[in-house]
């Protein structure tokens, strides 16, 4: 069976349901099936989050990583008892930044380290049913000596505290659920499974 593409979707009708920080538009289109011919008039809902870049950063020289915990608003509306998410650092791709150079800014403003080398990972979709998010994610080399405290922009209502664990601490925080988020949870068993060849490159 060959490979579908866009060409294989006809959309109808696109329609704005909201704009804001995120717009999320609905879109009524019709798709090729498997069995051939094609589907009935179909509506669907999705969030255009824009790309994100999510980052590790990762002490080799400690075999530690750097953490973040701050409100979300996802978590609230689903009615989570603790409406704080720990993870990896993250954000949005501004227009014209590189996801490399998004990636280096915001570890700054997250954690308040600095990277050094910078590993690209993979890219990935974090919920393509329903949202655009399209997720680049690397590992940054960092110092995790005094890290620690509070960071992010005031100016975007951002409250982080930043701190430092262990690969093998924060690998048993994805096991009792204190790490809940996918970005982190791919994040962090990838470099569970990478960590011992990029500590010998980068140490």
């Amino acid at each position: 069976m060959p490979p579908y593409s866009q060409s294989d979707v006809k959309v109808e009708k696109t329609e704005t349901v909201h704009q804001g920080f995120f717009r999320m538009i609905r879109l009524h289109l019709r798709h090729r099936l498997y069995a051939g011919g094609w589907s009935p008039s179909l509506s669907r809902e999705v969030v255009l989050h824009g790309d994100v870049a999510a980052i590790i950063p990762y002490d080799p020289s400690r075999d530690s990583v750097v953490l973040i915990e701050q409100f979300r608003g996802g978590k609230f509306a689903a009615g989570d008892a603790n409406p704080w998410c720990i993870s990896v650092a993250a954000g949005m791709i501004e227009p014209g930044e590189s996801a490399e150079d998004m990636a280096r800014r915001e570890t700054l403003e997250e954690t308040g380290c600095k990277i050094q080398r910078l590993e690209k990972i993979m890219s990935f979709y974090s919920s393509p049913g329903g949202s655009s998010q399209h997720v680049q994610l690397f590992c940054g080399e960092i110092s995790s000596e005094g890290v620690g405290g509070l960071h992010g922009l005031v100016e975007e209502g951002e409250d982080i505290r930043a701190f430092v664990k262990s690969t093998d601490e924060a690998l048993a925080m994805i096991d009792t659920g204190e790490i809940d988020n996918a970005i982190s949870i791919v994040g962090l068993q990838w470099l569970d499974k990478k960590r011992e060849a990029l500590r010998a490159r980068w140490t």
